[in-house]
């Protein structure tokens, strides 16, 4: 499928200058694609191509993302992803917007849906509600000093390190490909080719940060977390693939802190990447649920 690709556009949040990828029909309802992480405003251009004549389709790089700028400090809190989406939501005019999101875009979006229910028409969140409840109990019973002191460490190791450099777009396309095996060839070299920026000693590198591997250890209760979620009141499509790591809301509880509005569909011989994976299915169920 051939791309026509969207303008590139910037806004500044917090003092760090955020970019955006513009798809036009400026006349249409507004509809904002949210990416996961380690990830990019590109992942999207399917996605997008498939909506932009219906749509006024904005694609967000978040910080420490794609063409976004990273944090000078190299930390990133969930809730100051939410204040820059909130920002360009405020910026742009675009509320009530309907929002499509992946992971931990979908984590983010969920969490400003549930801060302004208002200002959301529809919402989509693919694998968003972060760790299964097993992981996530196991990480809470870790004392927090314990925690912190791995995420010190964590950090100390991580500015040690250079980004890894690839001698070739195809050194990179190999690493994109074993990440998900379910990518057509096509699909990898488009998100890879998106993904890189070239460094001047002509290797690749991913654009974003590599201290997004390493989160910290500060974030709102999780009790505050589920009653954002308890607060969404427009319609709500949760997504989950039947290969990923990610465990179903509607087995493990976690639907009892969302109203009956909020659905779930889980995709077969999909993962995490479910709207790459079966693409033809997501646009079918995205188009029927819009």
């Amino acid at each position: 499928m051939t791309i026509n690709g969207p303008t590139s556009q910037y806004f500044i949040s917090q003092r760090l200058r955020l970019h955006y990828a513009d798809w036009g029909n400026t006349e249409a309802p507004p509809l904002l694609l949210v990416h996961g992480g380690r990830d990019h405003c590109r992942s999207w251009d399917w996605v997008a191509q498939e909506l932009s004549s219906k749509w006024h389709v904005i694609a967000i790089d978040q910080r420490g993302h794609g063409d976004s700028q990273w944090a000078p400090d190299g930390n990133y809190a969930s809730m100051d992803m939410v204040y820059d989406l909130a920002h360009l939501i405020h910026l742009l005019d675009l509320a009530p917007v309907t929002i499509v999101s992946h992971s931990m875009g979908g984590n983010v979006s969920l969490r400003y849906t549930g801060l302004f229910p208002d200002k959301v028409r529809k919402l989509v969140a693919i694998e968003g509600l972060g760790p299964p409840p097993e992981m996530q109990k196991k990480m809470d019973e870790t004392p927090f000093a314990d925690r912190f002191r791995e995420w010190m460490d964590s950090k100390r190791a991580a500015a040690a390190r250079l980004p890894k450099r690839y001698n070739s777009i195809d050194e990179a396309l190999a690493r994109m490909q074993a990440e998900n095996a379910y990518l057509t060839d096509e699909q990898a070299r488009h998100l890879t080719e998106q993904g890189v920026n070239r460094n001047e000693d002509g290797t690749f590198s991913w654009k974003f940060d590599p201290h997004l591997n390493f989160w910290s250890p500060l974030d709102i209760p999780r009790a505050e977390i589920e009653k954002l979620w308890s607060a969404i009141s427009c319609p709500t499509l949760l997504l989950y693939g039947a290969d990923s790591w990610a465990s179903n809301p509607e087995r493990d509880g976690r639907m009892r802190h969302f109203r009956p509005n909020v659905t779930v569909t889980e995709f077969e011989k999909a993962g995490h990447w479910l709207h790459h994976d079966q693409f033809n299915r997501f646009m079918a169920t995205l188009d029927h649920f819009l």
